[in-house]
């Protein structure tokens, strides 16, 4: 009996105009690789914005079903387990405040912007983010950005690099920029060039890294590669290598999709981690001799780049109102051109 009314309420809950006002609908498909793992840590993986505990009263309210049962927040998910649930929508984000941050602007006129964003800025607000972003200096700098389907801690943004990589974003001034911006980077009509320095010596002068990338089963921070297509979005990295250093190799990277960590999750996936990139593993010795002089070393290029050796450096794209091609291009930071000048010397000057 209990069980039937928990079923109703459940189908009850999935009705559009109740889903749309206060819960959203989940269904997961475990991975086949998937260790027992309870209900809650499980789900905590998949949902962002959320809580363990707002999980857990999800499954005393019996809105949480693994293959169709109702499952406590105990119960284990193994293998190919389907998890459903309905849980309330996460509380959206507060309007980002305008601070005086100086920006670094390429380009300006009056349709965008095109910004050089240092390493260990944070492009938006949340995740404890709040203040110190590059959202809030362009509030502070440009006023009235627009913002995509009402997200208000995201304005004028089409896309977005992570808080320890560098280089170049483009910045929608108003609504059609907006729009016609989204349109090219949906569609692909973009062109984005990102430098890398990744373990290993790889195989191949270029290639192509095909898999499908999503939030990790067992870690949330952390995007992995699912090359089966049950999880995740599928994703495309070109790469080109552009000097090698026998421990490390220098490449250039083509996105033909954008997702997230996308460039970082492919390297590891395909077992050149990035270069100091602590989530991917690639803040320690994988390459290389055993000697202390070595080892010290790269104890030092981590010191002098303390983050994942990535840089954004190009853009290119249609100009929503002129219909001219724009491409702009920023040279490496300081401390990736450091670094690189200290393996040129370490491999081919013979010190280090």
């Amino acid at each position: 009996m209990n069980d039937e009314i928990n079923l109703k309420s459940l189908e009850n809950l999935n009705k559009p105009e109740v889903q749309d006002s206060l819960y959203k609908h989940f269904s997961f498909v475990a991975d086949k690789d998937q260790t027992p793992l309870r209900v809650d840590k499980f789900l905590i993986n998949f949902i962002e914005n959320t809580t363990r505990n707002k999980i857990q009263n999800a499954a005393k309210a019996g809105n949480i079903r693994v293959n169709r049962e109702v499952v406590k927040s105990n119960h284990r998910v193994k293998a190919l387990d389907t998890v459903q649930v309905v849980i309330t929508h996460p509380p959206h984000p507060h309007e980002p405040f305008a601070e005086d941050i100086p920006l670094d602007v390429v380009y300006e006129d009056e349709d965008l912007v095109v910004v050089n964003k240092p390493a260990r800025m944070v492009v938006h607000s949340g995740h404890d983010n709040y203040s110190g972003t590059l959202v809030n200096a362009l509030k502070h700098h440009f006023e009235h950005l627009p913002s995509s389907n009402n997200d208000l801690d995201r304005p004028g943004l089409m896309h977005r690099i992570d808080k320890d990589t560098s280089g170049l974003l483009v910045v929608a001034k108003n609504e059609y920029s907006l729009q016609d911006l989204a349109r090219q980077f949906f569609s692909r009509a973009t062109q984005r060039r990102y430098i890398a320095l990744v373990w290993g010596d790889l195989l191949q002068e270029q290639g192509t890294i095909v898999g499908y990338i999503g939030r990790s089963l067992r870690d949330r921070k952390r995007m992995d590669v699912f090359p089966d297509g049950k999880h995740g979005k599928y994703a495309v990295t070109h790469y080109e290598v552009l000097e090698r250093f026998r421990y490390v190799s220098l490449v250039a990277c083509r996105l033909e999709t954008g997702r997230t960590h996308q460039i970082r999750a492919h390297f590891k996936y395909l077992g050149h981690p990035l270069f100091n990139d602590a989530r991917y593993g690639g803040n320690k010795i994988l390459r290389g001799v055993i000697f202390s002089k070595y080892r010290q070393f790269i104890e030092n290029c981590f010191e002098q780049l303390p983050r994942q050796a990535l840089h954004a450096q190009s853009l290119g794209f249609i100009h929503p109102v002129s219909k001219k091609i724009l491409y702009f291009e920023s040279p490496l930071p300081e401390d990736m051109h450091h670094v690189l000048e200290k393996w040129r010397t370490y491999v081919y000057g013979g010190t280090s």
